[in-house]
C-alpha cells in the first residue's frame, strides 16, 4: 500500500543512518537532508528507493524497533531485549487493556500500544508530569494516542479506575503500589514488575508472594549482537548487559 499523507516514515541510508519525516506531496523540508518535492513520493510503497541530490535512499515505514529508536528522549528507557520480553511474558494482544506504571519517555508505551492495536487500550500512571508529557509527544508523532491515556499522580496512593488485562510497573519500589493496583487487575491477569537492583527484586518476589500470586519469575536478559564480516564472525567487543530484573506473575481469583 503506498504511504500516505502524514504517514510517518524514515528514509535509510546504506549505512544505516535514518532520515525522518512526515509524508507530503508538496515541498517537504527534511532535518539534514534540505527540501524536496514531495510529490515524488507519490505512489512509493514500503521498501522503495528514491534518489535524493544524487544520493540513494530506501523508504521504510517504521515498525516498533525503529520507532523507539528515534524517540525524543529523557527518562531512561526500557530497552527493546526487554520490552519484547515483558510483551511475551505479559501476553499483551491486541484488544488488551494494560494499566502501565511509569512512562519515562515513552518507550514501552509506544511498545504497548502497537501490541494492542486500535481496539485495545493503554493506561498510565505517571508520577513526574514532564515525563508524560514528553511520553505524549512521543506517542502523538506515532499516531497511537487515540488508544492512550494517563494520569498523573503517586501509584502507591493514586485513586485508579481500569480494568486491566495487564499491570505493567517500572518503578523502584512496585511492591508498594501493588494494594492500590491489584483491584484494578482482572483475575487472571499478568504482573511485570521492571527493577535495577537485586535487593528490590527480592521485596517484590516476596511481596507477589505473600498475595497467593502464581507462575512467578524472574529473568535478567542480556543481548550481544554478532559481527559478520567476509571471511570471519566473531561475537561483539560491546553488548547490552544488565538493564534491569524482570518479575512477572499471575493474579489468583482468591
Amino acid at each position: 500500500m503506498p504511504f500516505a499523507e502524514d504517514e510517518l516514515i524514515y528514509l535509510a541510508e546504506p549505512n544505516g543512518k535514518k532520515h525522518w519525516m512526515k509524508v507530503s506531496f508538496e515541498m517537504l523540508k527534511i532535518a539534514s537532508l534540505g527540501t524536496i518535492d514531495g510529490s515524488r513520493l507519490k505512489g512509493l510503497d514500503d521498501g522503495d528507493v528514491i534518489t535524493v541530490a544524487g544520493k540513494e535512499f530506501t523508504a521504510f515505514r517504521p515498525g516498533t524497533i525503529e520507532l523507539i529508536e528515534s524517540l525524543e528522549r529523557g527518562a531512561q528507557i526500557i530497552t527493546p531485549k526487554d520490552a519484547s520480553t515483558i510483551l511475551l511474558y505479559t501476553d499483551v494482544k491486541a484488544g488488551d487493556k494494560v494499566l502501565e506504571i511509569g512512562a519515562g519517555s515513552g518507550a514501552l508505551t509506544t511498545t504497548l500500544l502497537r501490541a494492542v492495536s486500535d481496539t485495545g487500550h493503554v493506561h498510565t500512571v505517571e508520577f513526574k508530569e514532564e515525563n508524560a508529557l514528553r511520553a505524549l509527544r512521543n506517542v502523538r508523532r506515532t499516531g497511537l494516542d487515540k488508544n492512550w491515556t494517563y494520569q498523573i499522580g503517586d501509584a502507591r496512593t493514586v485513586k485508579v479506575e481500569y480494568d486491566a488485562d495487564a499491570l505493567i510497573m517500572d518503578m523502584p519500589d512496585p511492591e508498594k503500589a501493588l494494594d492500590n493496583l491489584f483491584p484494578c487487575l482482572r483475575p487472571g491477569g499478568r504482573i511485570c514488575a521492571y527493577i535495577p537492583n537485586t535487593n528490590q527484586l527480592e521485596l517484590i518476589v516476596n511481596a507477589l508472594r505473600e498475595r497467593k500470586c502464581s507462575d512467578i519469575h524472574a529473568y535478567e536478559n542480556i543481548q550481544r549482537e554478532m559481527e559478520v564480516h567476509q571471511g570471519g564472525v566473531r561475537p561483539s567487543f560491546s553488548m547490552l548487559g544488565h538493564t534491569a530484573y524482570l518479575v512477572f506473575a499471575r493474579k489468583r481469583n482468591i
